[in-house]
């Protein structure tokens, strides 16, 4: 997959998308995201604010910005979030800021996040969000897969499934749904997905400016 900016993104002003990428666990979406990001060079990746403790090796603002909860709490009253959750007394957190400066400079962001945050950054910016659901070929191809990553107890592969269940019956409110059964076609129909809402013309605002240099 080429990697290059094309002649059309230079030439005609647009604003960008926030892709937002879900699927139950195994199902591939965070493979995909990275796929995506690591070929498309007008593709941000979004760091998360969280409260949890920096681990050795991570570095505040690039793996995570690293807040209290008290802070964390704060910035989502403040609606300086986009999206939030608590997860195990925990706060994850997408701030808002870096996106929109993002967006409004012509780069798109993609994000591999639950039902539940999709919701929240489509109400945080409706009219720029597209969203893509990956589903699995099936549900014991998707408890193959999380054995296959040995990296989790039996229990939890329970819990996943079971959560899985949960995440799959909210596909309908996605706009479009990809079945993974070849990554690399998942990957090719996400990267479709992106090209076609970047080819809105509601989101290429310069549009209007190129057309007319010929004269219509």
């Amino acid at each position: 997959m080429s990697s290059t900016v094309s002649d059309q993104e230079k030439a005609i002003k647009r604003r960008g998308i926030c892709l937002v990428i879900s699927a139950p666990s195994g199902a591939g979406k965070s493979t995909i995201a990275n796929a995506l990001r690591a070929a498309e060079p007008r593709l941000r990746h979004s760091v998360s604010v969280t409260t949890r403790q920096i681990r050795p090796g991570e570095k505040e603002g690039v793996h995570y910005h690293f807040r209290s909860m008290e802070q964390f709490e704060d910035m989502a009253t403040k609606g300086e979030l986009l999206e939030w959750a608590i997860v195990f007394g925990r706060g994850y957190g997408t701030p808002r800021g870096p996106v929109e400066e993002a967006l409004s400079a012509g780069y798109d962001m993609v994000f591999d996040i639950d039902w539940q945050g999709h919701l929240q950054i489509r109400k945080a910016l409706p009219g720029d969000v597209i969203s893509l659901f990956v589903l699995p070929p099936s549900l014991e191809e998707l408890e193959r897969r999380l054995h296959a990553r040995a990296s989790d107890h039996p229990d939890e592969i329970a819990r996943r499934m079971a959560a899985a269940r949960d995440e799959i019956s909210h596909w309908r409110e996605f706009d479009h749904v990809v079945v993974n059964t070849d990554l690399d076609r998942a990957i090719f129909e996400a990267r479709a997905v992106l090209t076609a809402g970047r080819l809105l013309t509601r989101r290429q605002t310069g549009l209007a400016d190129f057309v007319k240099t010929f004269g219509a």
